[in-house]
């Protein structure tokens, strides 16, 4: 059987002829960090400090002994990168062994009988850069940076919410495989299922040695209990599994998420007839997945509305639920499988049902795709363009395409992954950002999207969807950003304008959308040490990396709120406030509209460094009152108020994304500021499994359309579904939606009165202040987003619940964690709420 011998010992960095000890896999900043010779760019002002390292070339170097390139007692030895970043020269006792330009694919060489120095030097990457640039010639860009001319990490140049560092080094990865007669040089299962009985048609690729050659040689699988092998004919072989009775894999929500073994193993036929049952059964290579069967169509059909957008699973028309995936740290070797786990638990946990992978970062780690395929997390990916033109000449031509068969090989047999995307951005970048006329005919990357990666998808993994680009409406008839056609961006409100004009259009799939808020107080503290935080401290304008970032803060506040001028605390929870309820503003409207519009995916689950961004999770792990809101927005069934047109009321809108019908008496009542009720009704309504329920709301139970003084409240139970906050602040558990005429500053909000009880359930806490409290806030007011700031009573304090809207009389129990700080005052100070303007 083949042989690995991991190489992650044992290697120095090179730092001006100071060896340094390296990690591997790691890169020259972690390397760095961990000797003491940089700051952690992620603190203050740092970033700057350390700009020098991507500049400059790194060799890293170890010893390969000869007991470790020893070939016997097999016949060949390579030596194996899963990932090199990004241009290397590897050598080997002072001969070369070969030369890398490319961060996403992985290299093996053939060092059979071969020790001595082992050295990998890797080039500056803007060095690289430069150089295949004058080769291709210059193309647009959107930032002032060179990342379309190196298959790299593109996010690491810096973008509008991360830092610029330009990494070097062996990020993944290293080992020897020692091997004899062949080896599994590629599996490829189309895995499809019809009529109950899951399919498995794999292809396998083989490589053999010289002495392999003409030897019998045998694939052998395995899935369920069922057995299936093939001779290899040459260097491939096809054999086909087929299991009765497969049980479905289904998105989070919808089903559960069964798991196949799949096991395939490399026979050699000739050395098993010789051993005729004894210890060498001819075995020489196995491979081993986990898969799962489903059926995945993309519906883009024409409709009368336009071109639809809609993934059915397993015929099951859905309404994606989704979140865009950035790398989770600016150094991305150091994101562990549990820490992919940890984030993907987080976005499991906010209802969302599809992570579109965004193709400025990276094909994640296996163990990313693993904890999707367990969670019932769809993926969406990206290949690797985003907001450039990319020249399509050599030497970036070859690299593309190896890069795209590598992945797709490597990715396919995940059941979560449910769509291949060309890019992000880039055909309506060539339309709309000045690109064309600037090109003057030149290559901008068209060749790649709508030629050389639907070619490649189609004949590797054609079980799967294919996208040219998000945004696209598919094709040329049709403005690549039409609402009306394919997938669609939504950037305008963000840069331009109110929240409340998502609601003037209804997309017929939403691939990005978001609203801008800073990290939460305790993540601000750690990164921004000893600084007195405002807005514009230079602290906060340097974690603050989108054009006019702070400037569409302000406006989209002054919107709806007074800005509280001094008060950072209050700017602080009031910026979080507008984010939460921008993006709850686009999703119930488009949720509200199924199916016409198909799904939204929230432009940003994560971060990948401290930072005022679009996430809903910081760049500590730490969630966002976004974050909670998402939850609301995402359940299975939701409770909406939308407003009406000039000569309409509001619309209660009930949406039921459920297998079952629901049904749900919705009590509506017209309600003043002082909490008195003007005019109730109770409607009792039952919506269908997988649908929208709207009509417009009682004359009389509207309030007047420029009312400052009267709301209009809607609840409903749901029962179970109800706990944990799901409600959009009902005091007893339910659903609620509310629709105020005016914003809050023209709103005659009375202030917030409210009692706060903080509760020790019985066996938490360890006698010394901290532990696990609740904390029960009974309202004598209307209190308006309240929210508890659990950071604020320790680092690593969390709250069950995000932003609740409470009538008087009303109470709600918010369940806190680890808090190093439970007394009353302390949590008063940690709570914050609409106020009178």
């Amino acid at each position: 059987m083949k042989e690995l011998v991991q190489l992650t010992e044992g290697w120095s960095l090179d730092h001006d002829g100071d060896p340094l000890p390296a990690r591997v896999p790691g890169c020259v900043h972690t390397d760095l960090l961990a000797a003491g010779r940089i700051p952690d760019p992620y603190l203050g002002l740092n970033e700057h400090e350390v700009a020098w390292v991507g500049r400059r070339a790194w060799t890293y170097s170890r010893a390969l002994e000869p007991d470790e390139a020893a070939e016997q007692p097999h016949e060949r030895t390579d030596l194996v990168f899963d990932g090199l970043d990004t241009a290397a020269l590897i050598t080997l006792d002072g001969q070369e062994l070969g030369r890398t330009r490319n961060m996403h694919r992985r290299y093996r060489f053939d060092v059979t009988g071969r020790h001595g120095l082992l050295r990998v030097e890797f080039a500056s990457a803007y060095d690289e850069a430069d150089a295949v640039r004058a080769l291709t010639g210059e193309r647009p860009n959107v930032y002032p940076e060179p990342f379309q001319y190196v298959r790299k990490m593109a996010c690491g140049f810096g973008w509008d919410w991360g830092p610029t560092l330009v990494t070097a080094g062996m990020w993944r990865p290293v080992r020897l495989e020692r091997w004899s007669t062949a080896r599994l040089a590629r599996v490829r299962p189309l895995v499809t299922v019809r009529d109950g009985v899951g399919r498995v048609e794999l292809r396998v690729d083989v490589e053999r040695t010289g002495r392999g050659a003409g030897r019998r040689l045998e694939v052998r699988a395995r899935a369920g209990g069922i057995r299936a092998r093939a001779a290899v004919d040459g260097n491939a072989a096809v054999l086909t599994l087929e299991l009765p009775d497969a049980e479905l894999w289904w998105p989070r929500g919808y089903g559960e998420q069964p798991l196949y073994d799949l096991d395939v193993t490399l026979v050699d036929q000739d050395a098993a007839d010789d051993a005729a049952g004894g210890a060498d059964d001819g075995r020489l290579d196995h491979w081993t997945r986990r898969i799962g069967f489903r059926d995945v169509v993309l519906d883009r059909s024409p409709d009368e509305h336009g071109t639809a957008f809609t993934f059915l699973v397993n015929g099951v028309p859905v309404f994606v639920r989704g979140v865009n995936w950035i790398p989770d740290d600016a150094f991305p070797s150091r994101v562990t499988p549990g820490r992919y786990r940890a984030r993907l638990e987080q976005a499991a946990g906010a209802g969302v049902d599809l992570v579109r992978i965004w193709g400025g970062g990276i094909y994640e780690d296996d163990a990313f795709y693993d904890a999707c395929d367990e969670l019932g997390l769809m993926v969406w990916q990206d290949f690797l363009f985003a907001c450039a033109a990319y020249p399509e000449e050599q030497p970036l031509r070859g690299e593309v395409e190896a890069e795209a068969r590598d992945n797709v090989v490597r990715l396919m047999p995940h059941p979560s992954l449910v769509l291949w995307n060309g890019n992000n951005e880039n055909l309506w970048g060539f339309c709309d950002w000045g690109w064309e006329p600037a090109l003057d005919g030149d290559s901008w990357g068209g060749g790649y999207y709508l030629d050389l990666l639907p070619r490649v998808v189609a004949e590797l993994d054609p079980t799967r969807a294919y996208t040219a680009g998000s945004p696209w409406s598919g094709s040329w008839d049709h403005h690549p950003n039409d609402p009306a056609h394919g997938t669609h961006h939504s950037w305008e409100v963000w840069n331009r304008r109110d929240y409340a004009e998502y609601r003037d259009s209804v997309p017929r799939f939403v691939a990005e959308f978001g609203w801008q808020a800073p990290p939460a107080m305790a993540t601000l503290r750690r990164a921004l040490p000893g600084e007195s935080l405002a807005p514009d401290s230079p602290g906060m304008l340097h974690h603050q990396k989108a054009e006019d970032g702070n400037g569409k803060l302000a406006r989209g506040l002054a919107r709806h709120f007074t800005p509280p001028e001094g008060d950072f605390d209050r700017w602080h929870y009031l910026t979080q406030v507008v984010q939460a309820r921008a993006v709850a503003t686009g999703i119930e409207h488009w949720r509200s509209h199924w199916p016409v519009c198909a799904g939204t995916v929230v432009w940003q689950l994560n971060d990948c460094w401290p930072v005022s961004s679009w996430a809903a999770v910081d760049g500590d792990g730490r969630p966002k009152p976004l974050y909670h809101e998402l939850r609301r927005v995402y359940a299975d069934r939701l409770l909406t108020l939308q407003p009406g047109g000039d000569a309409d009321g509001p619309v209660l809108a009930v949406v039921n994304q459920s297998a079952e019908p629901w049904h749900a008496p919705v009590t509506l009542r017209r309600v003043r500021a002082d909490g008195s009720t003007v005019a109730e009704q109770v409607l009792d309504l039952t919506v269908g499994a997988r649908q929208v329920h709207r009509r417009t709301v009682p004359r009389d139970l509207a309030p007047d359309a420029a009312s400052a003084e009267e709301f209009l409240v809607a609840d409903a139970e749901t029962g179970a579904e109800a706990d944990a906050g799901s409600g959009a602040g009902a005091g007893t558990g339910g659903l609620r939606a509310l629709h105020f005429p005016v914003p809050d500053k023209d709103f005659a909000h009375p202030a917030p009165r409210y009692d706060v009880e903080v509760v020790t359930p019985a066996g938490e806490g360890d006698g010394g202040g901290r532990g696990n409290v609740e904390v029960v806030v009974t309202a004598h007011t209307l209190v308006r987003d309240l929210l508890l700031q659990a950071d604020r009573l320790g680092p690593d304090a969390v709250c069950d619940t995000g932003l609740r809207t409470l009538l008087p009389g009303e109470s709600v129990r918010l369940r806190v964690r680890d808090a190093a700080e439970t007394g009353e005052d302390a949590v008063r100070t940690a709570l914050f709420c609409v106020e009178p303007a």
